[in-house]
């Protein structure tokens, strides 16, 4: 067996296509899919199932995968292991993974006055969601693989790691005022009928408003999907439908109204996740109390409780006497 076979293996497994995982090798598709075929032929075993959504592991796979995760995690972490014995105290730099909203609404606000505080500690920020975004299981060594910490929108069930739920991040259904005027507002699920809807890939694990969102679709039609809050935020101001956006984004946006809360659309929870042997160390001690300072000074926003932009009281007022 052709040991650097296994690099192409873990690569497309993380990557969960061929594509994803040449980019990364930085070889192209054909080569991947070589390696692959190369060491499925040497093991006697078919490795991965090809599907529409990308390449998932077969149990001979996930059998091999496990085999693997603690020596791709360890020899992974190598540098950043070297490079932390070398920097003195809290300075160095700490890789960081969190989704766009956390990362864009919670996090890089807040950086000033962390870098006053701690001018010697820089934070390198990654927002790629295989790294932070929902799994019902998540592969812990995908998300830590190449990052010190990671804020998961789910919570772990696998792998030795310093694990701590550090909030909710609570979604709403939202719409433009104009969009409200034109097509009214819904007073529940099954007032959704006649509306359009701004919905998740269909790939979307589903937990808390992706579940809600798929049952809604029974009722309205989704006429556009998108993994990106930023994407079907605009795709919601631009008058396209109603959009699941998570509250941080969606309140005190003078562009939107929200037409449901958490209370209906629900919430994913928020996991703080490191290895523990890195929270013994200063600098990434440092950053980790920073994040967990600045989502627990900002839950009420997380969870929804903070400025909600109402329905024009025009539209509100057509609503009322359409219903009286």
């Amino acid at each position: 067996m052709n040991w650097d076979d296994l690099r192409f293996f873990l690569a497309v497994a993380g990557a969960g296509s061929l594509s994803g995982a040449a980019q990364q090798l930085n070889v192209n598709t054909t080569t991947v899919l070589r390696r692959v075929a190369s060491l499925e032929e040497d093991l006697g075993a078919r490795l991965f199932e090809r599907e529409r959504t990308g390449y998932r592991l077969t149990p001979e796979g996930e059998k091999l995968m496990e085999a693997l995760d603690p020596v791709d995690r360890r020899l992974s972490s190598l540098q950043r292991d070297f490079t932390a014995s070398a920097s003195a105290g809290t300075e160095g730099t700490v890789r960081v993974a969190a989704g766009e909203v956390v990362a864009a609404g919670i996090i890089a606000p807040a950086l000033p006055a962390f870098r006053e505080a701690h001018p010697g500690l820089d934070i390198e920020l990654l927002t790629d969601p295989a790294l932070a975004g929902a799994s019902a299981a998540p592969r812990i060594a995908s998300p830590l693989k190449d990052v010190d910490v990671a804020i998961r929108a789910a919570r772990p069930t696998q792998g030795d790691m310093l694990m701590r739920k550090v909030g909710d991040l609570a979604f709403g259904l939202y719409a433009a005022p104009a969009y409200l005027e034109a097509r009214g507002r819904p007073q529940g699920m099954g007032a959704l009928s006649g509306h359009d809807l701004i919905g998740f890939p269909r790939s979307e694990t589903p937990l808390g408003p992706v579940w809600w969102l798929s049952r809604a679709e029974k009722a309205a039609k989704t006429v556009f999907r998108s993994s990106s809050a930023a994407a079907r935020a605009e795709a919601a101001r631009a008058g396209v439908g109603l959009a699941a956006l998570p509250c941080l984004m969606g309140d005190g946006d003078n562009r939107l109204a929200r037409v449901f809360g958490p209370d209906v659309v629900g919430a994913l929870e928020l996991w703080l996740l490191t290895r523990n042997d890195l929270a013994q160390m200063g600098h990434v001690r440092v950053v980790m109390d920073f994040l967990v300072g600045q989502l627990k000074a900002r839950r009420g926003e997380l969870e929804g409780r903070g400025q909600v932009t109402e329905l024009p009281m025009s539209a509100a007022k057509a609503r009322q006497s359409e219903t009286a």
